[in-house]
């Protein structure tokens, strides 16, 4: 291997490192004083309830780990958003399961929590998958209420969900394995089946102390609405269990009775791993976001086989588009290519830019894919469309909105996976967050904004001093450095991977060789999901 091979692998390496540092804090919710203390009441944490619930030595992936990361600090933080997700199975069905971490808050829900646990149920919504939750939480963070509780994509929604999911037919089972208050009751009680775990889980509209600050009624929680109470009295739950593994057992028993779905009919075939080493791709991935590199050394390190038939191989050469299988499943690929590239015109296309010939082919792969019933994969390193006289004059502007009309409107599941640059409109029309993929993933490398935080403060830079010229001021050498650097560290910190991870705007931060893993699980999801309309581009400017 060459030099730059293992400086590139080294610095990839070193942020992988980072990641699972980062990834390792998370995991202990509110700290290690607050998770012992947890269990001195004989629960068990919200991930080992998780971990104990799936099946052993099985694939499982978790959403939204580093939601929340760096956000909330005056309140004390909110490390995973108080809540954790994943994907796994349960008795051998593939399932969604939500756990309340009652170490962070108590469990209560900050507005993060409220867009994590609705993005857990768009999932299962999406992909028909059964969701199971497991209660314990104090419910809505009080100093954060007007953030969380009142609008269309807050608190409330979680029971509406609750509703459709019920109509639409997915199962919902809901365990009370600590506090469940308020309008979070609601919860478990529209679900299909409810648990709740003896002198541990509670269930109430308003515990003893607004009972009696409302009614003047003097009652203990336990009382009011523990298991016995809601078991034998009130008849609101379905199973009393005697401890938190008596109840995860019960949800792995129901769940070992459900019967067969009705399947989407992805193709799949027996698995082959890659012919070359996905190792590499910490060495082939270079240290610098805009230095160049062969995307097709990426995709040969992440497709079984290292088999990969490209579609319009020589047409429009700054987009790769192909068919491949990932774990046996087939996929249409759409990359970013990102090394400069000669057209047959003599033309060069600089890696990462979408020009019109690269919409145009994209378009119609992405129309194919959709007729063939192929699953989509788009391997995101783009800087953005062509600019210029020339990409305007030929109509990049229409051949951008094809492809993006092409993207929003079809009908096969697909996953995003950021690799390096996601930079503006490049974002959209490769399938970003508003353009509803099944999951999307960044790898460590990745970077989200409108532009690069490079570009953006060489803007930003000539509106300051534009400005400070209109008011007969001018700036040195030096204050033009020292603000064009101050601009420039700010940008930077809004298009770290960490700083969408915790808005959720992609699903995980992962290690660049989990990729198959999470395009694999994530189609059979999908697979839960039988296609219900054609796919259709509606009006276009042709």
């Amino acid at each position: 291997m060459d030099l730059t091979f293992n400086k590139n692998e080294d610095h990839n390496k070193l942020q992988l490192s980072e990641l699972r540092k980062k990834l390792g804090q998370v995991a202990l919710g509110g700290g290690k004083a607050k998770m012992e203390k947890h269990r001195a009441k004989g629960k068990m944490t919200a991930r080992e309830r998780i971990d104990f619930l799936l099946d052993e030595n099985t694939d499982r992936i978790e959403i939204g780990a580093l939601a929340g990361d760096g956000m909330y600090q005056e309140h004390g933080g909110c490390p995973s958003a108080g809540v954790v997700v994943k994907i796994g199975y349960v008795s051998g069905k593939l399932a969604v399961i939500v756990a309340n971490d009652a170490t962070v808050k108590a469990g209560a829900w900050f507005p993060i929590t409220g867009k994590k646990n609705l993005r857990a149920q768009e999932i299962a919504m999406e992909n028909r998958l059964p969701i199971i939750y497991l209660v314990d939480s104090a419910g809505v963070y009080l100093p954060m209420q007007d953030e969380i509780f009142p609008d269309k994509e807050h608190f409330g929604r979680i029971f509406r969900n609750n509703a459709q999911m019920s109509s639409m037919g997915i199962i919902q089972i809901s365990a009370v394995m600590g506090s469940c208050v308020a309008g979070g009751a609601y919860l478990p009680i529209m679900s299909d089946e409810a648990l709740i775990v003896d002198k541990t889980g509670s269930i109430f509209l308003a515990g003893s102390y607004l009972v009696k600050a409302a009614i003047g009624e003097s009652i203990d929680n336990e009382t009011l609405g523990g298991a016995t109470t809601h078991s034998e009295i009130s008849g609101v739950t379905d199973y009393k269990s005697k401890d938190d593994k008596d109840a995860l057992t019960t949800i792995r028993n129901i769940m070992s009775k459900i019967g067969d779905f009705e399947k989407a009919g992805f193709n799949r075939i027996d698995t082959s791993p890659p012919k070359e080493n996905p190792e590499e791709l910490y060495g082939i991935l270079p240290k610098s976001r805009s230095d160049q590199y062969d995307m097709l050394e990426i995709i040969n390190r992440l497709v079984d086989n290292s088999e990969f038939e490209p579609y319009k191989e020589g047409y429009g050469k700054s987009i790769l588009t192909g068919y491949a299988r990932i774990d046996g499943w087939a996929v249409g690929i759409v990359a970013n290519q990102r090394k400069v590239v000669k057209t047959k015109k003599g033309e060069m296309q600089f890696g990462g830019v979408i020009y019109s010939d690269s919409a145009d082919k994209a378009t119609r792969f992405i129309a194919n894919c959709n007729q063939k019933k192929i699953p989509l994969v788009f391997l995101q390193d783009v800087t953005g469309f062509m600019v210029g006289s020339k990409s305007e004059h030929g109509g990049i502007i229409k051949d951008g909105a094809k492809m993006v009309n092409a993207v929003s409107n079809s009908v096969v599941p697909k996953f995003t996976i950021v690799i390096g640059n996601s930079y503006g409109a490049g974002n959209y029309a490769m399938c970003g967050k508003a353009y509803d993929p099944r999951l999307i993933v960044a790898w460590p490398s990745a970077e989200l904004a409108v532009m690069s935080g490079n570009s953006a403060a060489k803007v930003l830079l000539q509106i300051e001093k534009a400005a400070l010229e209109k008011n007969g001021e001018a700036l040195d050498a030096n204050q033009e450095k020292e603000l064009f650097e101050k601009v420039k560290q700010r940008y930077d910190q809004q298009v770290s991977p960490y700083y969408a991870a915790a808005r959720l705007w992609t699903d995980a931060i992962i290690d660049p060789k989990n990729t198959r893993t999470w395009i694999s699980l994530g189609i059979e999801a999908a697979n839960h999901a039988p296609i219900q309309k054609a796919f259709n581009m509606g009006v276009l400017q042709v």
